[in-house]
This record gives structure tokens, C-alpha cells and sequence, in this order.
């Protein structure tokens, strides 16, 4: 995991500077079947996944918050956000640190695949009808066409609704998380 952190990093290190071309650049990950893919400019890193606090009356999808060198940070499990089935968490098992409207949130996600390049020419827009329903849809913005695979790309702004949001504030307000 170390190695794989470090990659990463490394990586996001390397495109910083380029702002044009880190918009073709997404971080890929597993999520039960599916493959997806983040716009990098979201990405604030990648960490094993620490001690949990849950939050009471949130939905199950958002796991709790993390203490993260002293800032507290919620986060969401991927697969049961798109309605997936559960999985037991293992060493692969990882979170992806995000900003998403100025609020750093962390992904629980099966694992990482890869940092890839993404030609504008190469994403569509998702299918009106098909095997993604309607609540995945306001989630991905984007299919794209990667060799003979295909990566779902996600709107992590919209991975969060405002009441979501509103939950974690006040939970943060109010809990304290020790290290």
C-alpha cells in the first residue's frame, strides 16, 4: 500500500504544475463490477483506512469521520452509495481523499487501478436507458472509452447531497475525535 501511495503521490506531484493537462487525467478504482474514474484536480491523496467514528442518524452509505493529521474528515463507502451489495474491507481496501464543494470527504473504494489519460474525445455521455438506473446517472457525467474497457467517470460533487453535507457539519461541530 506504501508503494502505491507514494506512486501516487508522485504522480500528483508530477502534474500540479500542468493544469491543462490534468484535466485529462483521472484516478481510476474498482467498485464491485464497475470500474470508475475521478478527475485528478479532486484528488488529494490516498490513505489506508484508519479508525473510524460513526455518526449517529446519518445515511449507511456515509461511514463516519477520520482524524487525519487533526482534521476532521467524513467518509463515504462508494460501493454502498451506488446501491452496491457490502464488502468486507481488506488490505487493498483504500480511501480516496477528495475535495468536493471545499470540503475534504474520503472515499472508501475496493481498490485503485490507475492514474490514466483521458482524451475529451473519448467520453461520452451516459446512456438515458440501460443497466445504469437513474441514481447512478446523477453521479457519472461521463462513460469513457479506455482501449476495449470502459471507466465510468464520477461527479464528486454530486456525491454528496446538501443534507448530507449539513449532517457531517453539524457531527463535526459536536464530536470530538481522539487520536
Amino acid at each position: 500500500m506504501d508503494e502505491l501511495r507514494k506512486l501516487n503521490e508522485d504522480e500528483l506531484l508530477d502534474i500540479s504544475d500542468e493544469d491543462d493537462t490534468q484535466k485529462s487525467k483521472y484516478m481510476t478504482f474498482k467498485s464491485g463490477n464497475e470500474h470508475f474514474g475521478l478527475g485528478i484536480q479532486y484528488v488529494n491523496e490516498i490513505i489506508q483506512i484508519p479508525s473510524i467514528t460513526a455518526i449517529p442518524r446519518t445515511e449507511d452509505y456515509i461511514k463516519g469521520l477520520i482524524n487525519l493529521r487533526g482534521k476532521i474528515i467524513p467518509v463515504i463507502d462508494v460501493r454502498l452509495r451506488f446501491k452496491q451489495e457490502p464488502f468486507e474491507y481488506d488490505d487493498r481496501t483504500c480511501i480516496i481523499v477528495i475535495i468536493v464543494n471545499s470540503v475534504a470527504v474520503g472515499l472508501i473504494v475496493e481498490q485503485i487501478a490507475e492514474v490514466i489519460e483521458i482524451k475529451e474525445e473519448n467520453i461520452l455521455p451516459p446512456p438515458k436507458a440501460g443497466r445504469l438506473d437513474k441514481t447512478d446517472h446523477r453521479f457519472v457525467y461521463g462513460i469513457a472509452r479506455v482501449g476495449n474497457s470502459v471507466k465510468l467517470l464520477l461527479d464528486p460533487d454530486k456525491l454528496l447531497n446538501d443534507d448530507d453535507l449539513s449532517a457531517i457539519e453539524q457531527s463535526n461541530n459536536m464530536v470530538s475525535v481522539k487520536e
